[in-house]
């Protein structure tokens, strides 16, 4: 209790607060844009390639239309983009040039409750990203289990790993060209772990490579869910996650007390 007292005040809250007052008085169409861009992937491949594709092998070998297949995938892209813009961009600018983290921890709040609170505000981008997305999914008839409604919550574990990661990567970048780096990890993930086609397509060698992604893991959670067909793999997904998150949070907050406490 002694050690957790140096870098939490549990003043979680005030930093919650600050950040839906910006929020407020943001230009809600860079949120926004976030959302589209899964749905825009959704509508040109699943239903403009669908037409050609047609029907393929989904979880638990049950045949699906092909928009229904890569709709879960898009759907967990969301909740990662919600989570990585929030949590990379965002912090960087607090960070290097507002210099707003080091007059939070001037005061009594602690490295965890800046950490806690950015990365609940990221979590909140994610699940606006989630809900919209799901809604989306509900209109287009690509739901087809009452399990989908767990699609959402498990959206924000997948948004809170990559949100806490992408926090303790973003501590060490000190420059807008080394932000860029960001988006050259994204991108590659984002095609490679099996959300437009089959991780089988890959040699096995590659196959283990994108297994070891984060994104397949949720890509794979979401499928799951989507169509109601869970294995023991589902619990190795979510405790990816689980870890991913734990990891993140202790080291973000380790990295800020070295910042900004010595």
């Amino acid at each position: 209790m002694k050690g957790l007292a140096a870098v939490y005040s549990g003043n979680v809250q005030a930093v919650i607060e600050r950040g839906f007052r910006v929020i407020g008085n943001q230009n809600w169409a860079i949120i926004l844009s976030g959302f589209f861009e899964p749905v825009f992937y959704l509508l040109s491949m699943g239903l403009g390639l669908g037409g050609l594709v047609g029907v393929v092998t989904g979880p638990g070998g049950q045949p699906i239309t092909y928009a229904a297949y890569i709709a879960p995938a898009l759907l967990a892209t969301s909740a990662m983009n919600g989570a990585i813009y929030d949590s990379t961009w965002n912090v960087f600018f607090k960070m290097r040039f507002a210099r707003l983290y080091q007059a939070m921890l001037s005061t009594s709040l602690g490295p965890l409750d800046v950490a806690a609170g950015e990365i609940f505000m990221a979590l909140f981008r994610g699940l606006l990203y989630a809900i919209g997305f799901l809604g989306v999914m509900g209109i287009m008839g690509l739901t087809t289990s009452w399990w989908s409604l767990a699609m959402v919550p498990v959206a924000l574990l997948i948004a809170m790993g990559f949100a806490s990661l992408g926090m303790a990567v973003t501590s060490y970048f000190t420059t807008f060209q080394q932000m860029d780096l960001i988006n050259v990890a994204l991108l590659p993930m984002f095609l490679f772990s099996a959300t437009l086609f089959p991780i089988e397509v890959y040699p096995v060698a590659v196959q283990w490579f994108v297994m070891a992604m984060p994104l397949w893991h949720g890509v794979e959670l979401m499928r799951a869910l989507s169509a109601g067909i869970f294995t023991d793999a589902t619990a190795v997904h979510l405790s990816y996650f689980v870890v991913m998150t734990v990891s993140g949070v202790a080291f973000t907050t380790r990295r800020l007390r070295a910042l900004f406490l010595r």
